[in-house]
Protein backbone atom coordinates (compact mmCIF):
# COMPACT_ATOMS: atom_id res chain seq x y z
CA UNK A 1 0.00 0.00 0.00
CA UNK A 2 1.36 3.62 -0.98
CA UNK A 3 1.94 5.63 2.60
CA UNK A 4 2.45 8.95 0.82
CA UNK A 5 -1.57 9.26 -0.10
CA UNK A 6 -2.42 8.54 3.27
CA UNK A 7 -0.07 10.82 4.61
CA UNK A 8 -0.99 13.80 2.66
CA UNK A 9 -4.75 13.21 3.77
CA UNK A 10 -3.69 12.58 7.59
CA UNK A 11 -1.82 16.26 7.14
CA UNK A 12 -5.39 17.65 6.31
CA UNK A 13 -7.70 15.63 8.73
CA UNK A 14 -5.73 15.83 12.10
CA UNK A 15 -6.48 19.22 12.74
CA UNK A 16 -10.02 18.79 11.54
CA UNK A 17 -10.32 15.70 13.97
CA UNK A 18 -8.42 17.28 16.73
CA UNK A 19 -10.75 19.98 16.47
CA UNK A 20 -13.99 17.78 17.00
CA UNK A 21 -12.67 15.92 19.59
CA UNK A 22 -11.22 19.24 21.79
CA UNK A 23 -14.97 20.09 21.44
CA UNK A 24 -15.86 17.20 22.86
CA UNK A 25 -13.61 17.11 25.78
CA UNK A 26 -15.46 20.59 26.16
CA UNK A 27 -18.73 18.72 26.16
CA UNK A 28 -17.15 16.35 28.69
CA UNK A 29 -15.46 18.78 30.78
CA UNK A 30 -18.94 20.96 30.61
CA UNK A 31 -20.40 17.61 31.95
CA UNK A 32 -18.52 16.98 34.43
CA UNK A 33 -18.57 20.47 35.79
CA UNK A 34 -22.74 19.95 35.81
CA UNK A 35 -22.44 16.35 37.08
CA UNK A 36 -21.01 18.45 40.07
CA UNK A 37 -23.23 21.07 40.66
CA UNK A 38 -26.53 18.74 40.87
CA UNK A 39 -28.21 15.84 39.25
CA UNK A 40 -30.83 17.77 37.45
CA UNK A 41 -28.05 19.43 35.68
CA UNK A 42 -26.64 16.44 34.71
CA UNK A 43 -29.67 15.35 33.85
CA UNK A 44 -30.72 18.97 31.53
CA UNK A 45 -27.12 18.89 29.46
CA UNK A 46 -28.17 16.66 27.19
CA UNK A 47 -31.30 17.74 26.08
CA UNK A 48 -30.92 21.60 26.56
CA UNK A 49 -27.37 20.44 24.46
CA UNK A 50 -30.14 18.84 21.77
CA UNK A 51 -32.33 21.19 21.59
CA UNK A 52 -29.92 24.23 21.28
CA UNK A 53 -28.26 22.23 18.51
CA UNK A 54 -31.66 21.23 17.01
CA UNK A 55 -31.94 24.94 16.15
CA UNK A 56 -28.64 26.61 15.17
CA UNK A 57 -27.32 22.68 13.74
CA UNK A 58 -29.73 23.69 10.77
CA UNK A 59 -28.63 27.24 10.48
CA UNK A 60 -24.65 26.31 10.95
CA UNK A 61 -25.12 23.39 8.63
CA UNK A 62 -26.36 25.77 5.82
CA UNK A 63 -23.99 28.51 6.40
CA UNK A 64 -21.41 25.41 6.49
CA UNK A 65 -21.89 24.89 2.74
CA UNK A 66 -20.42 27.60 1.49
CA UNK A 67 -17.05 25.73 2.06
CA UNK A 68 -18.34 23.32 -0.23
CA UNK A 69 -18.05 26.04 -2.69
CA UNK A 70 -15.07 27.32 -1.63
CA UNK A 71 -13.64 23.92 -2.31
CA UNK A 72 -14.63 23.33 -5.28
CA UNK A 73 -13.82 26.72 -6.27
CA UNK A 74 -10.40 26.67 -5.09
CA UNK A 75 -10.51 22.88 -7.11
CA UNK A 76 -11.42 25.22 -10.31
CA UNK A 77 -8.74 27.61 -9.70
CA UNK A 78 -11.43 30.05 -9.40
CA UNK A 79 -9.97 32.74 -7.08
CA UNK A 80 -13.31 34.73 -7.40
CA UNK A 81 -15.45 31.81 -7.25
CA UNK A 82 -13.56 31.25 -3.27
CA UNK A 83 -14.02 35.01 -2.65
CA UNK A 84 -17.68 35.22 -3.26
CA UNK A 85 -18.65 31.54 -1.66
CA UNK A 86 -17.31 33.16 1.86
CA UNK A 87 -18.99 36.61 1.45
CA UNK A 88 -22.36 34.38 0.73
CA UNK A 89 -22.01 32.68 3.52
CA UNK A 90 -21.48 35.66 5.79
CA UNK A 91 -24.69 37.20 4.43
CA UNK A 92 -26.49 34.03 5.70
CA UNK A 93 -24.88 33.96 8.64
CA UNK A 94 -26.48 37.23 9.54
CA UNK A 95 -29.39 36.07 8.40
CA UNK A 96 -29.36 33.39 10.40
CA UNK A 97 -28.83 35.16 13.68
CA UNK A 98 -31.74 36.77 13.41
CA UNK A 99 -33.71 33.85 12.57
CA UNK A 100 -32.53 31.98 15.30
CA UNK A 101 -32.97 34.44 18.04
CA UNK A 102 -37.03 35.14 16.55
CA UNK A 103 -37.59 31.39 17.34
CA UNK A 104 -36.85 30.99 20.67
CA UNK A 105 -40.32 30.89 22.13
CA UNK A 106 -40.77 28.06 19.63
CA UNK A 107 -38.04 26.31 21.79
CA UNK A 108 -39.29 26.77 24.85
CA UNK A 109 -42.46 25.82 24.12
CA UNK A 110 -41.07 22.42 22.81
CA UNK A 111 -38.80 22.50 26.20
CA UNK A 112 -41.14 20.78 28.53
CA UNK A 113 -41.94 18.15 26.54
CA UNK A 114 -38.01 16.82 27.10
CA UNK A 115 -38.34 15.91 30.81
CA UNK A 116 -40.96 15.15 33.68
CA UNK A 117 -39.04 16.65 36.19
CA UNK A 118 -39.51 20.65 36.14
CA UNK A 119 -36.07 21.33 37.28
CA UNK A 120 -34.58 19.56 34.22
CA UNK A 121 -36.84 21.91 31.96
CA UNK A 122 -36.04 25.03 33.46
CA UNK A 123 -32.62 24.18 33.45
CA UNK A 124 -32.49 22.71 29.82
CA UNK A 125 -34.97 26.30 28.69
CA UNK A 126 -32.41 28.44 30.63
CA UNK A 127 -29.38 27.06 28.09
CA UNK A 128 -31.02 27.39 24.91
CA UNK A 129 -32.33 30.97 25.31
CA UNK A 130 -28.66 32.32 26.31
CA UNK A 131 -27.29 30.01 23.73
CA UNK A 132 -29.28 30.87 20.75
CA UNK A 133 -28.25 35.09 21.33
CA UNK A 134 -24.88 33.20 20.16
CA UNK A 135 -26.17 32.41 17.20
CA UNK A 136 -24.68 34.94 14.82
CA UNK A 137 -21.67 33.80 16.05
CA UNK A 138 -21.67 30.43 16.06
CA UNK A 139 -22.28 31.01 12.05
CA UNK A 140 -19.75 33.31 11.57
CA UNK A 141 -17.13 31.40 13.00
CA UNK A 142 -18.42 28.64 10.37
CA UNK A 143 -18.12 30.66 7.41
CA UNK A 144 -15.07 31.80 8.28
CA UNK A 145 -13.53 28.09 9.35
CA UNK A 146 -15.30 26.74 6.35
CA UNK A 147 -13.65 28.81 3.85
CA UNK A 148 -9.93 28.04 5.31
CA UNK A 149 -11.41 24.33 4.98
CA UNK A 150 -12.37 24.45 1.74
CA UNK A 151 -9.06 25.72 0.72
CA UNK A 152 -7.21 23.28 2.95
CA UNK A 153 -6.12 25.36 5.75
CA UNK A 154 -6.89 23.39 8.54
CA UNK A 155 -4.54 23.97 11.03
CA UNK A 156 -5.23 27.56 11.74
CA UNK A 157 -8.60 26.53 12.77
CA UNK A 158 -8.11 24.05 14.56
CA UNK A 159 -5.50 26.64 16.86
CA UNK A 160 -9.12 28.95 16.79
CA UNK A 161 -10.77 26.15 17.96
CA UNK A 162 -8.57 25.59 20.81
CA UNK A 163 -8.11 28.77 21.94
CA UNK A 164 -12.05 29.35 21.77
CA UNK A 165 -12.72 26.44 24.14
CA UNK A 166 -9.90 27.21 26.65
CA UNK A 167 -11.52 29.99 27.09
CA UNK A 168 -14.94 28.37 27.66
CA UNK A 169 -13.34 25.63 29.86
CA UNK A 170 -11.74 28.93 31.92
CA UNK A 171 -15.36 30.16 32.30
CA UNK A 172 -17.10 27.44 33.30
CA UNK A 173 -16.55 26.68 36.78
CA UNK A 174 -16.35 30.97 37.42
CA UNK A 175 -19.57 31.08 36.39
CA UNK A 176 -21.54 27.70 37.27
CA UNK A 177 -20.10 28.05 40.62
CA UNK A 178 -19.83 31.24 41.25
CA UNK A 179 -15.99 32.20 41.82
CA UNK A 180 -14.12 35.49 42.41
CA UNK A 181 -17.59 37.23 43.14
CA UNK A 182 -19.55 36.23 40.15
CA UNK A 183 -23.46 35.10 41.25
CA UNK A 184 -23.49 31.34 41.46
CA UNK A 185 -25.77 30.57 37.84
CA UNK A 186 -25.48 26.71 37.35
CA UNK A 187 -26.29 25.74 34.05
CA UNK A 188 -26.94 29.41 32.46
CA UNK A 189 -23.31 30.22 33.32
CA UNK A 190 -22.13 27.28 30.91
CA UNK A 191 -24.41 28.72 28.55
CA UNK A 192 -22.37 32.22 28.83
CA UNK A 193 -19.37 30.63 29.01
CA UNK A 194 -20.41 28.79 25.54
CA UNK A 195 -21.61 32.28 23.97
CA UNK A 196 -18.08 33.62 24.62
CA UNK A 197 -16.15 30.90 23.43
CA UNK A 198 -18.43 31.60 20.09
CA UNK A 199 -17.73 35.40 20.03
CA UNK A 200 -13.86 34.67 20.69
CA UNK A 201 -13.40 31.83 17.55
CA UNK A 202 -15.31 34.39 14.78
CA UNK A 203 -13.51 37.69 15.87
CA UNK A 204 -10.25 35.47 15.49
CA UNK A 205 -10.96 34.15 12.27
CA UNK A 206 -12.88 36.42 10.50
CA UNK A 207 -9.97 38.28 10.62
CA UNK A 208 -7.37 36.07 9.28
CA UNK A 209 -10.13 35.33 6.65
CA UNK A 210 -10.25 38.77 5.70
CA UNK A 211 -6.77 38.77 5.00
CA UNK A 212 -6.25 35.98 2.89
CA UNK A 213 -8.83 36.69 0.97
CA UNK A 214 -6.87 40.11 0.58
CA UNK A 215 -4.03 37.77 -0.73
CA UNK A 216 -6.36 36.50 -3.74
CA UNK A 217 -6.30 37.69 -7.54
CA UNK A 218 -8.75 39.10 -9.40
CA UNK A 219 -10.47 40.80 -6.61
CA UNK A 220 -12.56 44.20 -6.97
CA UNK A 221 -15.76 45.17 -7.91
CA UNK A 222 -16.15 42.06 -9.99
CA UNK A 223 -16.79 39.77 -7.21
CA UNK A 224 -20.27 41.44 -6.71
CA UNK A 225 -22.39 40.55 -9.51
CA UNK A 226 -21.74 36.70 -8.60
CA UNK A 227 -23.11 37.11 -4.61
CA UNK A 228 -26.58 36.93 -4.93
CA UNK A 229 -26.77 33.78 -7.22
CA UNK A 230 -24.27 32.21 -5.03
CA UNK A 231 -26.39 33.15 -2.11
CA UNK A 232 -28.63 31.12 -3.89
CA UNK A 233 -27.02 28.11 -4.46
CA UNK A 234 -25.41 27.81 -1.35
CA UNK A 235 -28.96 28.06 0.06
CA UNK A 236 -30.13 25.37 -2.84
CA UNK A 237 -27.50 22.81 -2.02
CA UNK A 238 -26.90 24.19 1.97
CA UNK A 239 -30.50 24.25 2.89
CA UNK A 240 -30.96 19.79 2.36
CA UNK A 241 -27.79 19.91 4.37
CA UNK A 242 -28.78 22.17 6.96
CA UNK A 243 -32.31 19.59 7.02
CA UNK A 244 -30.20 16.61 7.69
CA UNK A 245 -28.58 17.98 10.47
CA UNK A 246 -31.48 19.46 11.97
CA UNK A 247 -34.00 16.39 11.67
CA UNK A 248 -31.11 13.83 12.53
CA UNK A 249 -30.77 15.86 15.80
CA UNK A 250 -34.77 15.95 15.87
CA UNK A 251 -34.95 12.10 15.88
CA UNK A 252 -32.36 12.00 18.19
CA UNK A 253 -33.86 14.20 20.97
CA UNK A 254 -37.20 12.40 20.46
CA UNK A 255 -35.19 9.42 21.33
CA UNK A 256 -34.02 11.30 24.34
CA UNK A 257 -36.87 12.29 25.08
CA UNK A 258 -38.15 8.73 25.50
CA UNK A 259 -35.44 8.08 27.67
CA UNK A 260 -35.76 10.71 30.22
CA UNK A 261 -39.33 9.19 30.77
CA UNK A 262 -37.61 6.07 32.17
CA UNK A 263 -36.18 7.28 35.58
CA UNK A 264 -33.58 9.73 36.92
CA UNK A 265 -30.96 7.75 37.47
CA UNK A 266 -31.46 5.97 34.00
CA UNK A 267 -31.32 9.25 32.55
CA UNK A 268 -28.13 11.06 33.87
CA UNK A 269 -26.51 7.22 32.74
CA UNK A 270 -28.00 7.84 29.60
CA UNK A 271 -26.65 11.22 29.63
CA UNK A 272 -23.24 10.39 30.45
CA UNK A 273 -22.88 7.23 28.05
CA UNK A 274 -23.80 9.36 25.09
CA UNK A 275 -21.58 12.39 26.37
CA UNK A 276 -18.77 9.74 26.37
CA UNK A 277 -19.97 8.78 22.79
CA UNK A 278 -19.40 12.06 21.50
CA UNK A 279 -15.76 12.05 22.74
CA UNK A 280 -15.49 8.96 20.86
CA UNK A 281 -17.20 9.78 17.46
CA UNK A 282 -16.21 13.55 17.59
CA UNK A 283 -13.24 12.90 15.57
CA UNK A 284 -15.07 11.06 12.60
CA UNK A 285 -16.82 14.31 12.16
CA UNK A 286 -13.71 15.57 11.23
CA UNK A 287 -12.56 12.95 8.87
CA UNK A 288 -16.33 13.28 7.52
CA UNK A 289 -15.86 17.36 7.11
CA UNK A 290 -12.32 16.14 5.24
CA UNK A 291 -13.90 13.45 2.55
CA UNK A 292 -16.09 16.29 1.37
CA UNK A 293 -13.54 18.84 1.38
CA UNK A 294 -11.33 16.58 -0.79
CA UNK A 295 -13.92 14.96 -2.92
CA UNK A 296 -14.99 18.61 -3.36
CA UNK A 297 -11.60 19.81 -4.66
CA UNK A 298 -11.41 17.05 -6.93
CA UNK A 299 -14.97 17.20 -8.60
CA UNK A 300 -14.11 21.27 -8.85
CA UNK A 301 -10.63 19.72 -11.06
CA UNK A 302 -13.42 17.54 -12.57
CA UNK A 303 -11.56 14.32 -11.37
CA UNK A 304 -14.16 11.66 -10.05
CA UNK A 305 -11.93 9.19 -9.93
CA UNK A 306 -9.15 10.98 -7.34
CA UNK A 307 -13.05 11.78 -5.26
CA UNK A 308 -13.42 8.26 -5.18
CA UNK A 309 -10.27 7.27 -3.95
CA UNK A 310 -9.40 10.45 -1.56
CA UNK A 311 -13.32 9.47 0.25
CA UNK A 312 -12.14 5.31 0.63
CA UNK A 313 -8.76 6.56 1.80
CA UNK A 314 -10.30 8.88 4.26
CA UNK A 315 -13.06 6.62 5.13
CA UNK A 316 -10.54 3.48 5.54
CA UNK A 317 -8.49 5.51 8.26
CA UNK A 318 -11.92 6.62 10.19
CA UNK A 319 -12.98 3.39 10.90
CA UNK A 320 -9.44 1.81 12.06
CA UNK A 321 -9.40 5.14 14.52
CA UNK A 322 -12.84 4.65 15.87
CA UNK A 323 -12.72 1.03 16.28
CA UNK A 324 -9.42 1.62 18.31
CA UNK A 325 -11.45 4.31 20.36
CA UNK A 326 -14.23 2.26 21.30
CA UNK A 327 -12.35 -0.84 22.46
CA UNK A 328 -10.28 1.47 24.72
CA UNK A 329 -13.65 2.78 25.76
CA UNK A 330 -15.09 -0.36 27.11
CA UNK A 331 -11.42 -1.41 29.00
CA UNK A 332 -11.76 1.70 31.14
CA UNK A 333 -15.19 1.98 31.12
CA UNK A 334 -15.77 2.27 34.95
CA UNK A 335 -12.87 5.16 35.49
CA UNK A 336 -14.85 7.24 32.52
CA UNK A 337 -17.87 6.94 34.08
CA UNK A 338 -16.50 7.35 37.74
CA UNK A 339 -16.35 11.25 36.70
CA UNK A 340 -20.71 11.56 36.09
CA UNK A 341 -21.75 9.43 38.93
CA UNK A 342 -22.14 11.14 41.94
CA UNK A 343 -23.39 10.90 45.59
CA UNK A 344 -27.05 11.58 44.71
CA UNK A 345 -26.87 8.26 42.45
CA UNK A 346 -26.03 4.98 43.42
CA UNK A 347 -22.66 4.00 42.33
CA UNK A 348 -22.99 0.06 41.37
CA UNK A 349 -26.33 0.78 39.55
CA UNK A 350 -24.54 3.51 37.78
CA UNK A 351 -21.73 1.72 36.64
CA UNK A 352 -23.43 -1.42 35.90
CA UNK A 353 -26.06 0.38 33.36
CA UNK A 354 -23.40 2.09 32.08
CA UNK A 355 -21.30 -0.83 31.10
CA UNK A 356 -24.22 -2.17 29.45
CA UNK A 357 -24.82 0.94 27.51
CA UNK A 358 -20.77 1.36 26.33
CA UNK A 359 -20.92 -2.32 24.62
CA UNK A 360 -24.10 -1.23 22.67
CA UNK A 361 -21.98 1.60 21.88
CA UNK A 362 -19.31 0.59 20.98
CA UNK A 363 -21.16 -2.18 18.70
CA UNK A 364 -22.61 0.56 16.40
CA UNK A 365 -19.64 3.11 15.96
CA UNK A 366 -18.04 1.57 13.03
CA UNK A 367 -20.99 1.62 11.11
CA UNK A 368 -21.88 5.47 12.17
CA UNK A 369 -18.58 6.42 11.48
CA UNK A 370 -18.79 4.33 7.80
CA UNK A 371 -22.19 6.30 7.51
CA UNK A 372 -21.23 9.95 8.55
CA UNK A 373 -17.72 9.98 6.45
CA UNK A 374 -19.58 8.51 2.85
CA UNK A 375 -22.94 10.79 3.43
CA UNK A 376 -20.08 13.75 4.43
CA UNK A 377 -18.66 12.70 0.92
CA UNK A 378 -21.76 12.90 -0.91
CA UNK A 379 -22.27 16.13 0.46
CA UNK A 380 -18.63 17.61 -1.06
CA UNK A 381 -19.80 15.99 -4.05
CA UNK A 382 -23.82 18.12 -3.83
CA UNK A 383 -25.63 15.04 -3.50
CA UNK A 384 -27.61 16.78 -0.46
CA UNK A 385 -30.76 16.02 -0.81
CA UNK A 386 -30.44 12.02 -1.22
CA UNK A 387 -28.34 12.74 2.62
CA UNK A 388 -31.52 14.38 3.99
CA UNK A 389 -34.23 12.51 2.48
CA UNK A 390 -32.51 8.81 3.21
CA UNK A 391 -31.95 10.18 6.66
CA UNK A 392 -35.65 11.17 7.32
CA UNK A 393 -36.71 7.54 5.85
CA UNK A 394 -34.49 5.74 7.75
CA UNK A 395 -35.17 7.73 10.77
CA UNK A 396 -38.45 8.45 10.98
CA UNK A 397 -40.08 5.61 8.84
CA UNK A 398 -37.81 2.87 10.21
CA UNK A 399 -36.30 3.86 13.76
CA UNK A 400 -38.59 5.86 15.33
CA UNK A 401 -41.48 3.12 15.13
CA UNK A 402 -39.04 0.60 16.43
CA UNK A 403 -38.33 3.08 19.86
CA UNK A 404 -42.08 3.65 19.84
CA UNK A 405 -42.80 -0.52 19.78
CA UNK A 406 -39.87 -1.19 22.56
CA UNK A 407 -40.99 1.74 24.74
CA UNK A 408 -44.07 0.41 24.67
CA UNK A 409 -43.03 -3.83 25.03
CA UNK A 410 -40.02 -3.74 27.05
CA UNK A 411 -39.24 0.11 28.22
CA UNK A 412 -35.75 0.00 29.72
CA UNK A 413 -32.88 1.49 28.68
CA UNK A 414 -30.77 -0.99 27.64
CA UNK A 415 -33.70 -2.26 25.06
CA UNK A 416 -33.88 1.40 23.33
CA UNK A 417 -29.90 1.40 23.17
CA UNK A 418 -30.68 -2.09 21.16
CA UNK A 419 -32.73 0.09 18.36
CA UNK A 420 -29.52 2.59 18.04
CA UNK A 421 -26.98 -0.35 16.81
CA UNK A 422 -30.13 -1.60 14.56
CA UNK A 423 -30.80 1.87 13.11
CA UNK A 424 -27.02 2.88 12.86
CA UNK A 425 -26.57 -0.56 10.64
CA UNK A 426 -29.52 0.35 8.46
CA UNK A 427 -29.11 4.04 7.91
CA UNK A 428 -25.44 2.70 6.32
CA UNK A 429 -26.42 0.30 4.42
CA UNK A 430 -28.20 2.84 2.19
CA UNK A 431 -25.86 5.40 2.30
CA UNK A 432 -23.07 2.96 1.32
CA UNK A 433 -25.06 1.73 -1.56
CA UNK A 434 -25.67 5.24 -3.04
CA UNK A 435 -21.97 6.20 -2.85
CA UNK A 436 -21.25 3.27 -4.95
CA UNK A 437 -24.06 3.78 -7.00
CA UNK A 438 -22.22 6.60 -8.68
CA UNK A 439 -24.71 9.40 -9.56
CA UNK A 440 -22.70 11.71 -7.48
CA UNK A 441 -20.31 11.91 -10.02
CA UNK A 442 -23.17 13.87 -12.45
CA UNK A 443 -23.65 16.75 -10.09
CA UNK A 444 -21.94 19.33 -11.25
CA UNK A 445 -21.84 22.75 -8.56
CA UNK A 446 -19.87 25.18 -10.53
Amino acid sequence: MRLKPYIDIAKLVWPLALGMLNNAVLQFVDGVFLARESLESLEASLPASMLAILVMGFFQSVVAYSGTFVAQYHGAGDSRGIRASYRAGLVITLAAGLLAVAIIPLGLWIAPFMSGNPAVVERASSYYAIVSFGAVALCGQMAASSYFTGRGKTRLVFWVNVLGNAVNILLDPILIFGHFGCPRLGMAGAAYATVASMFVQWGVLARFAERDLRGLPEGGAADAPRLLPLVGKVLRYGVPSGAYSALNILSFTIFVFVTGRIGDLEFAVSNACFKVNYFLFAPMEGFAVCAATLVGQAQGRGDSAAAHRDAMRTLLMGLSLVALLSLLAVVFCRPILSLFSSEEASAEAFYSLGFRLFLLMAAWQVFDAADVIVSGALKGAGDTKFVMWWMVAAAFGFWLPLVWAVAEWHNTMTALWCTMVVYVVFICAGTAARWWSGKWKRIKLV
